[in-house]
């Protein structure tokens, strides 16, 4: 579900895709491909043709989330969710699910912000929800934020108390709920967007509706026909394999890499790069991968906050490290876990009674031994007393979809004492301190050891607070971390301290990582430097610009945007994800950006405000704007557009150190000091809000100011010689000669070739 207050970055715009088909029927689903259908699709044979030789494998998907992912109005399925009609009170509104002439309705406010009639063509989900879409013009679909509780058959918002209202991005009926791009891709097999910019309509298509074999097979249609044409037991097979399967020429087996990267595509909270992902390619040819940053999409331990799915995590945990993959856990047909209860994971850490019983599954044996009897200290059938309870700790979404953290985390309070980031046991024990946790856990299992997690969370934490102590901590795990997701996390957290000489030896040494995300993340991080054109970035950047993974290679070409050859793979491939994402507003942006990299002023600006009226209450994109507006000469605009960010996120100091330099460049110097001064009161570590607050007072003829605000900067930012020269400045005009020599010493040191540090230095009498 989408967030109504989002943060966007530059290279992690989230797209998916979809189509129009509306319509009810009593019958069951059907699963045909739609007639709209690209021509790519005529690959596709349908899972109905998989059952004749693949019966229990078939049988296993026919009744899983994956083949009721996406299903047409069926009346027997679902009638008794509308009828009879419910009224449904959600913020100030009041709507009403109802059945009326044989169809489902739902009337609710739409654009009008009146209620009106809206007819369901077709349900996503089975349980624990069901969510609803209405067509809409432009061969759009909406999902209703009006969703069905089939265990307790209750309807519910499934944006919980928020009270979001038409013209909103995350209104059922903006873009934040649309089906073609938030949706269709994963609950569809070979779904193509076909997004036309010019008409801003979509023609969207898929193969077949609901997840089906072909979606994690590939296609299939030459394996059928090669199959009725030479293997005579085609049509009595039952539940037997083909006896030729081994000669079938039209096989593409997936390795387990390979199989672990289709469930991915669905199950990672992701950006695309291209529409086309296919069973047997990499992930990352296809996909951006978000990962804890200086946000707070991730818990600073790793764990998941937001909605973050199940692959993310689980590429930092140990479990992924020793080679287990989803298959391991869970039967890909049905996709339910293999084995009841806790004998799911004592197959590979059995202790006691259990090892005949599980070593028969698997064999990788991860990690301790475990005896569950006297391991969970909780009584049997309790809650606590299930593996999953502690170490895979349930987080809902959609305020009725509870869903397991899949970084088999080991509880451990002194996180939460120390960094407020949960724990599996204050996450049940609700009326319990972490330090009554803390006490149980060492009472139970000893002093904790769990350092390597302290220390990560630690430089993770001071990270997103900005505090420079993070970085020898980022860099030992960038350098000694065994795991590329945490490596890749810390390279990227690094950004901030990119001008230190430590910092960027370790980025330039890690675009040679053998892991793509990691390479991604040192180019992402050398990003600012390349643009400036500094010649060791730049070239550590631009040989990444033919890398075998595409995530790398679009990396690379936005950083070296402004000079890039877009004739280039690497520029095509920019090009061809700018594009693919242009039917969003966080896409806009991205164009926007790249176009005034480029020098279309006029084209960038165009682009921005296209992005705001699709998301007026976006305060990123009113900030990027600002920005452009400024480097454009249009300073006057540029304060309008950051007041409007500042109204909407108020308590964000970058936008209020922006205010502050756009009121400077209008002259208004009150103003600016007023917005440079709340800049740091929301964010006291901010150094270069308290260097240009010196420097506004200064004007403002409010010296003693300044040199306070100006020394808090230096105590900040040690490392830049401007600082300390404003403040020598300001002293030798006070007379205050000892001290302002001090001053120029300092920046002097700091910077050998500072000239006009020198030249007042050689001034002072």
């Amino acid at each position: 579900m989408p967030s109504r207050s989002r943060k966007f970055t530059v290279l992690l715009a989230v797209g998916f895709g979809g189509l129009l088909l509306a319509g009810c029927d009593s019958r069951a689903p059907s699963r045909a491909a739609n007639s709209a259908a690209a021509p790519a699709a005529t690959a596709y044979a349908g899972s109905e043709s998989c059952r004749s030789c693949h019966a229990e494998a078939y049988a296993n998907w026919q009744k899983s989330h994956h083949a009721l992912a996406e299903r047409l109005v069926a009346t027997n399925l679902d009638q008794a969710a509308f009828d009879p009609a419910h009224v449904v009170t959600h913020g100030t509104q009041t709507s009403v699910a109802r059945w009326s002439n044989g169809a489902p309705q739902i009337v609710t406010q739409g654009l009008s912000r009146s209620n009106e009639t809206f007819n369901v063509a077709r349900v996503i989900g089975v349980d624990p929800l069901r969510q609803f879409l209405v067509p809409a013009p432009g061969g759009r679909l909406q999902a209703s934020e009006l969703c069905f509780d089939p265990a307790k058959m209750e309807w519910f918002n499934v944006y919980g108390a928020e009270d979001r209202q038409p013209g909103e991005w995350g209104h059922w009926t903006g873009r934040g709920m649309n089906w073609n791009n938030m949706c269709a891709v994963c609950h569809n097999t070979r779904f193509q967007k076909n997004y036309d910019p010019a008409t801003d309509t979509y023609r969207s298509s898929f193969a077949e509706m609901g997840v089906g074999c072909e979606a994690c097979h590939g296609p299939m249609a030459d394996h059928v026909a090669w199959q009725k044409e030479f293997n005579p037991e085609y049509k009595t097979l039952g539940v037997r394999e083909p006896s030729t399967v081994k000669s079938d020429p039209t096989l593409r087996p997936l390795n387990r890499e390979q199989m672990f990267a289709v469930c991915a595509q669905c199950h990672a909270r992701r950006g695309e790069l291209t529409p086309d992902f296919r069973p047997g390619e990499s992930f990352f040819d296809h996909h951006t991968l978000a990962i804890p940053d200086d946000s707070e999409i991730f818990h600073a331990d790793g764990q998941v906050r937001e909605e973050d799915y199940e692959f993310n995590v689980f590429l930092g945990s140990k479990m992924h490290d020793a080679g287990v993959r989803c298959v391991n856990c869970h039967e890909p047909h049905s996709a339910k876990v293999r084995l009841p209860g806790n004998y799911m994971c004592l197959s590979c850490h059995t202790g006691g009674d259990l090892a005949p019983v599980t070593n028969a599954l698997n064999t990788l044996l991860v990690g301790p031994r475990i005896d569950p009897a006297t391991h969970s200290r909780h009584k049997v059938g309790e809650r606590g007393d299930a593996c999953v309870d502690c170490h895979m700790p349930v987080t809902t979404y959609m305020q009725r979809h509870p869903r397991h953290d899949h970084g088999f985390t080991i509880p451990d309070p002194r996180l939460t004492k120390l960094f407020g980031v949960p724990n599996a046991c204050n996450r049940c024990h609700t009326d319990k301190t972490a330090d009554w946790s803390l006490a149980a856990v060492e009472q139970w299992y000893g002093p904790r050891t769990n350092n390597t997690v302290i220390a990560r969370t630690e430089a993770i934490s001071r990270a997103r607070r900005g505090e420079a102590q993070a970085v020898p901590g980022l860099l030992k795990l960038a350098t000694e971390s065994t795991n590329a997701y945490w490596r890749a996390v810390a390279l990227n957290l690094l950004r901030p301290w990119v001008t230190e000489s430590n910092v960027q030896t370790q980025l330039r040494r890690a675009t040679a990582d053998t892991n793509a995300l990691v390479r991604a993340a040192a180019v992402r991080s050398l990003e600012s430097l390349a643009l400036a054109g500094e010649p060791s970035a730049v070239g550590a950047v631009a040989q990444k610009l033919t890398d075998p993974a595409r995530n790398v290679r679009v990396d690379a070409a936005w950083a070296l945007r402004r000079t890039l050859d877009t004739n280039s793979i690497a520029g095509r491939d920019l090009l061809a994800h700018l594009h693919h994402n242009a039917d969003q507003p966080q896409g806009q942006m991205q164009w926007g950006v790249f176009q005034f990299e480029r020098g279309d002023t006029a084209g960038s600006t165009a682009s921005l405000r296209k992005a705001i009226s699709w998301d007026p209450n976006s305060a990123p994109l009113h900030d990027t704007l600002a920005v452009m507006l400024s480097a454009s000469g249009r300073s006057a605009d540029a304060v309008e557009s950051l007041q409007a960010a500042v109204r909407l996120a108020p308590n964000q100091a970058e936008y209020r150190y922006r205010l502050g330099l756009a009121f400077s460049e209008v002259g208004d110097l009150r103003q600016a000091s007023a917005a440079l001064a709340e800049a740091v009161r929301l964010d006291p570590n901010f150094a270069r809000a308290w260097y240009n607050l010196g420097l506004a007072r200064s004007a403002l003829n409010q010296p003693d100011a300044a040199i306070d605000s100006l020394l808090r900067a230096e105590s900040l930012d040690a490392h830049t010689a401007t600082i300390p020269y404003a403040r020598a400045t300001i002293l030798a005009r006070l007379g205050r000669v000892n001290e302002a020599r001090l001053a120029a010493q300092r920046a002097l040191e700091i910077d050998r070739n500072f000239a006009a540090a020198r030249q007042l230095l050689q001034s002072l009498p």
